[in-house]
C-alpha cells in the first residue's frame, strides 16, 4: 500500500481527491491538511509515502511545504496537484524537490498513476508544461524580494513592509526597485503582477 496525505485549501476538492483515490486499491488516504502549515506538522507526525499538495494555500505555500520536508531530510516524496500551469511554478517546485506536478483537470487514472510512479522513485511532469518552464527562463528574483513583492501586492506600506520582514524602509524600497527593474515594469504593482503570472511568487 501506499500511504497518502493530502493538503488542500478547499474543502470540497479535498474531499473529491480523497474519495476518488481511496477507489485505488493500493492507495491508502491517511491524512488530510487544510493548510500549509498543518501540512508539515501532519507530515512530520505520520511519515506519509507520498504528499498531494496544492501550492497556494492559507500560510505556508505548497512549495515552501515541501522545501521543508527536504531541509528536514523527511523520506515523504511531494507531487504538487494545481490549477496552476506557470512555468515559474514548476521550475521552484523542482528546486524544492518536488518529484511530481500535475494539474487538477487530469483525469483521476492519471493522478494514481503519477503517485505510483513517484513513490517508484520516478518523476511525472507534462511534457507541455516542462516545456513552457524552459522557454520561460530563470526565476530573476531573490528570496526577500519576493517576500516584498508578496506583501506589496497586499497594498501595505514600506514602513509595513520593513517592520513585517525587520527591514528598514529604505532596504525595502531598494528591494521593490530591483524587482520591477529585473521585470521591466513601471513599479512595484506591475511588478508583482508580472511575477505572480509567470509563478515566481
Amino acid at each position: 500500500m501506499i500511504r497518502l496525505m493530502i493538503a488542500e485549501d478547499q474543502a470540497l476538492v479535498l474531499g473529491a481527491i480523497a474519495a476518488l483515490l481511496a477507489l485505488e486499491g493500493d492507495l491508502d488516504v491517511i491524512g488530510r491538511a487544510g493548510n500549509g502549515d498543518e501540512a508539515i506538522e501532519r507530515v512530520r507526525e505520520l511519515a506519509p509515502d507520498i504528499l498531494l499538495t496544492d501550492i497556494e494555500m492559507p500560510g505556508r505555500s505548497g512549495i515552501d511545504v515541501a522545501q521543508a520536508i527536504q531541509s528536514e531530510g523527511l523520506a515523504t516524496r511531494v507531487i504538487i496537484v494545481t490549477t496552476f500551469a506557470r512555468p515559474g511554478y514548476l521550475a521552484r517546485a523542482r528546486a524544492a524537490g518536488v518529484r511530481g506536478y500535475l494539474l487538477k483537470d487530469a483525469p483521476v487514472e492519471e493522478l494514481a498513476a503519477a503517485i505510483r510512479t513517484v513513490a517508484a522513485g520516478g518523476q511525472v511532469v507534462p511534457a507541455a508544461l516542462a516545456a513552457a518552464a524552459w522557454e520561460a527562463g530563470s526565476d530573476p528574483l531573490t528570496d526577500r524580494e519576493r517576500d516584498a513583492l508578496r506583501l506589496a501586492e497586499e497594498g501595505i506600506s514600506n514602513k509595513e513592509i520593513a517592520r513585517r520582514l525587520s527591514l528598514s524602509p529604505g532596504t525595502v524600497r531598494n528591494y521593490l526597485s530591483d524587482a520591477a527593474g529585473k521585470l521591466g515594469a513601471s513599479g512595484r504593482i506591475e511588478a508583482g503582477r508580472i511575477a505572480r503570472q509567470n509563478g515566481w511568487l
